[in-house]
């Protein structure tokens, strides 16, 4: 294997009426990031649930969790499903 080459860096294409600025001016970029403002997490819902410890069974609760992220939230559905039917 010979010497690597360096990257050749080409200009990212954009459009000045629709883009917030210009990737390819370093001054523009650090500009933009030096005041934009990151939210982080989920945004606030519109009816804030309260919050619930309850006990379960092992299985039920392990078979939730198997079907991966979201478990908690399915299990909710599957209460509010049995509210509606009137339990």
């Amino acid at each position: 294997m010979g010497p690597r080459k360096p990257a050749v860096c080409q200009a990212i294409p954009c459009d000045a009426a629709s883009d917030l600025y210009d990737p390819n001016d370093p001054a523009a970029v650090n500009a933009f990031w030096q005041t934009a403002s990151i939210k982080r997490g989920r945004p606030a819902a519109a009816v804030k649930r309260p919050t619930l410890n309850m006990r379960v069974d092992a299985d039920v609760l392990e078979a939730f969790k198997a079907t991966g992220p979201g478990w908690q939230t399915r299990i909710n559905a599957v209460l509010v499903k049995a509210v509606r039917k009137g339990l």
